[in-house]
């Protein structure tokens, strides 16, 4: 029976700065030659990325978070390996971390853009979304693999990777993982059939707002205070993995949007027997939840953009040193020694890839517009931000694990708009095609910095670049057709954004689609903009910023109804008291307890996202209704919303005793 090679140890200098003639030499060595692009690699990458494409789209949408899909599916990676007579290497669950961790990538460029088509009701064909996401993809992969060379091997040591090192440690120590991979798949199928339930039938009630008490209700009728909460596992381990001091700035913008910034609008404007701008109807006749859609919503948006442009200048330094890692990109790729771990796919594949890419790029916006001149500057557009935003992107996840996205895709429409409006686009016409080329560029920047995680990855374990460089495209694809689908899937069953009047579907926030849609809809159309509140939200992140907290997090709980932000602290409180349990028991038995509350936190994210999604695929049936499961109690809002908290309670319960529990020496 043929067995595959241990993960060895990774060298003392894998962390540290090479000295003067210093080489690093990986685990696996060039020289050795271990299974790596394999039916098995490659049918489980793909089987993964679409799978957490289709958890993190319906994450994005609801709460605006993407999972991370890298560190569990490199978990997933190890665990499936034993179902096989030879373990997989360590290249093979390379490989399948590489294919799937693209999904978290591809789903950001889509979500934080196209969506946005979907509130303009310019309703976009799948086909147009998938060769979107394609196109920006594959322009993001190869970009990047000019500049794999300087970010992995030129600049060892000198950067942090702190998302590959995670990574890479869960693979070369990867005996853990058969224990930690049930783990993960026993809290995905509890949440999945959680929030399936609970999100798709009248079993008990999802949202716990307790007007069912008199002291209560009175408040919300009278005050407009209303407090709810969305008792489902998936915003609960999003918590737990954001962490507490994340999730409490999270709460606290909800909690200055709904608790005062809904009641003073109420106390002020409840006389006006007229409707202001730029709601449709009086103040007066207003509920808590009609105010927030109406007006303070538009405040968080102003907090979500300024924040954004926060975050470019932060990146100023970050972008200028890309730009000319960029421009010496080719320079770079000289120096290839020709052993197999430095071997990247040849220039002459990468310059017909762009050659295609850019075709393909064409073709989009040339059944949008019939204007050569137009869609000429569209590619080049497209083109120029995506290859000076690769090498921010990359630089950006390299050095703080955070990639600018929103930013950056803020800038693109920002400068797309401006140029595109002197070539005569504008209207609904000129809204597709910015959001067109914001999507293809939101998508680039993503992946390239999932990319360049990756190829860290594979360069300190001894990977051969140019498998893992034509595994990406694979991935890309099967990506964007999973979240094509699931986009038009959702766009069908849930309204995004904000529910239109008439329309009884229920509402995925959607909040970065949201800010761009506002964003081109300025400058590609002549309606009036609320100034006045975006000003104000503006205002607030500058504040935010003074006080030195996240103005992003803060806005987006601005923006989010408040009902997804309170699970969410709960969250945040578990994962501080089981780090400090883990801190107080010390040594190898409390990072078991870190690891595993982060193992089941990932399995609610993941399983509750795909119970929403398996939820909106029922909304779809011909003739369904949530009466098709409905429990006796459903409609006693004390007993179905008590039944609610005592289950959610549970769900708690499961994550920290799961956490806490002594593990058998063989899971160690």
């Amino acid at each position: 029976m043929a067995t595959a090679l241990p993960a060895k140890r990774l060298p003392s200098n894998a962390y540290t700065p090479l000295a003067a003639g210093e080489t690093y030499q990986p685990p696996v060595a060039a020289s050795e030659k271990l299974a790596e692009l394999t039916p098995r690699s490659i049918g489980w990458g793909i089987l993964l990325c679409v799978v957490f494409t289709i958890a993190s789209a319906y994450s994005g949408l609801k709460v605006g978070q993407v999972m991370d899909a890298a560190i569990p599916i490199s978990i997933l990676a190890i665990g499936l390996a034993r179902l096989y007579p030879r373990r997989s290497t360590v290249l093979e669950n390379v490989i399948v971390t590489g294919i799937g961790g693209l999904a978290g990538s591809v789903v950001a460029g889509a979500i934080f853009t196209l969506p946005a088509l979907y509130i303009l009701k310019l309703d976009p064909h799948p086909a147009e979304t998938i060769l979107i996401c394609v196109a920006g993809g594959c322009l993001g992969v190869l970009f990047l693999i000019p500049l794999r060379r300087y970010f992995v091997a030129d600049m060892h040591g000198k950067l942090p990777y702190p998302e590959a090192t995670a990574i890479t440690e869960v693979l070369a120590t990867g005996e853990k993982g058969g224990s930690q991979a049930k783990l993960l798949l026993q809290a995905t199928l509890l949440a999945g059939v959680y929030d399936f339930l609970v999100t798709t039938f009248q079993v008990w009630k999802e949202y716990v707002d307790f007007q069912f008490v008199p002291a209560v209700r009175m408040m919300t009728e009278r005050a407009k205070v209303a407090v709810s909460f969305d008792a489902i596992g998936f915003i609960l381990g999003l918590g737990y993995v954001m962490g507490l001091r994340s999730s409490l700035i999270l709460c606290a913008g909800g909690v200055l949007s709904n608790l005062v910034l809904v009641p003073l609008v109420w106390m002020i404007g409840r006389e006006h027997t007229a409707a202001v701008y730029p709601a449709t109807i009086p103040i007066a006749k207003m509920t808590a939840a009609g105010i927030f859609r109406g007006y303070v919503r538009f405040v968080g948006v102003g907090a979500i953009a300024t924040a954004g442009i926060f975050g470019i200048a932060k990146s100023i330094r970050i972008v200028a040193g890309s730009f000319g890692v960029a421009l010496r990109a080719f320079r770079v790729g000289e120096k290839s020694s020709g052993e197999r771990t430095d071997r990247d796919i040849k220039t002459t594949t990468i310059l017909i890839g762009v050659v295609v890419s850019a075709l393909a790029v064409g073709m989009i916006f040339g059944s949008l517009s019939h204007d050569p001149m137009a869609i000429l500057m569209g590619v080049v557009l497209a083109l120029v931000f995506s290859f000076f935003f690769t090498s921010v992107a990359a630089n950006a996840i390299a050095t703080v694990a955070r990639n600018p996205v929103s930013g950056m895709t803020m800038l693109t429409i920002i400068i797309s708009s401006l140029v595109l409006l002197r070539f005569g686009l504008s209207g609904t016409t000129g809204m597709f095609f910015v959001m067109a080329l914001a999507g293809m560029v939101c998508t680039a920047l993503s992946v390239s910095g999932q990319a360049v995680t990756d190829f860290k990855t594979g360069y300190w374990l001894g990977s051969t670049p140019a498998a893992q460089e034509k595994v990406k495209f694979l991935g890309v694809v099967a990506a964007s057709v999973a979240v094509g689908l699931t986009i038009v899937m959702l766009a069908r069953a849930f309204q995004f954004g904000e529910a239109a009047p008439g329309d009884v579907r229920a509402v995925l926030p959607s909040p970065q689609a949201s800010i761009m849609k506002a964003l081109v809809e300025g400058f590609m159309s002549r309606q009036p903009v609320a100034y006045i509140l975006f000003g104000a939200g503006a205002a607030i992140a500058v504040v935010m910023e003074m006080l030195e907290v996240p103005a992003l997090i803060f806005a987006l709980g601005m923006y989010l109804p408040l009902e997804l932000n309170t699970p969410a602290l709960v969250g945040g409180f578990l994962a501080h008291y089981i780090g400090k349990r883990s801190r107080k028991l010390g040594g190898e038995r409390g990072g078991r307890v870190r690891e595993r509350g982060v193992i089941i936190a990932s399995g609610l994210m993941a399983g509750g996202a795909l119970g929403g999604v398996a939820g909106a695929g029922c909304r779809l049936i011909p003739g369904y209704t949530e009466g098709w499961i409905r429990t006796p109690f459903y409609g006693n809002e004390l007993i179905s919303q008590f039944v609610s908290v005592l289950l959610f309670a549970g769900l708690c319960g499961y994550l920290w005793f799961g956490s806490v529990r002594k593990t058998k020496e063989s899971e160690r």
